[in-house]
């Protein structure tokens, strides 16, 4: 049986959270993994600020060793060899375990981007899951 509470992650993906910084070499693919998994949760891209004040605490606490980290110099051109040092120094992967369940507050995507735009219109785009025209989709 596997422990759905284990995940491996690479360094650079988990330090997208404990640095608040792009620091992963998958990009952001690496930080909706990750901030979905500490959360339990599947995030539209405006939730994202929000999970991560989230768990950045909570991940520190599990790896302290991570609080001490800088990233703020870290740019596309020295990206690999910042996380070579890094992994170096911490190793490659990571286990982080989800944050306790009441750490985080599930939301609904369109309210919660009602209530940040306020007034403003949403437009909200949706995949048809029957073809339109009689055809094949």
């Amino acid at each position: 049986m596997t422990d759905r509470s284990l995940r491996e992650f690479s360094l650079g993906d988990v330090l997208c959270v404990s640095t608040g910084r792009l620091v992963s070499r998958r990009g952001m693919d690496a930080v909706y993994d990750v901030l979905n998994f500490l959360t339990r949760d599947n995030l539209f891209t405006h939730q994202l600020p929000r999970a991560l004040r989230e768990c950045q605490p909570w991940v520190i606490r599990q790896h302290p060793q991570l609080a001490a980290v800088d990233a703020s110099a870290v740019n596309a051109e020295n990206l690999e060899t910042w996380l070579l040092e890094q992994e170096a120094r911490f190793g490659s992967t990571l286990q982080p375990e989800p944050i306790p369940r009441d750490d985080h507050t599930v939301r609904d995507p369109l309210a919660e981007i009602a209530e940040m735009v306020g007034d403003k219109p949403i437009i909200v785009l949706g995949v048809p899951t029957e073809p339109t025209d009689g055809g094949a989709p």
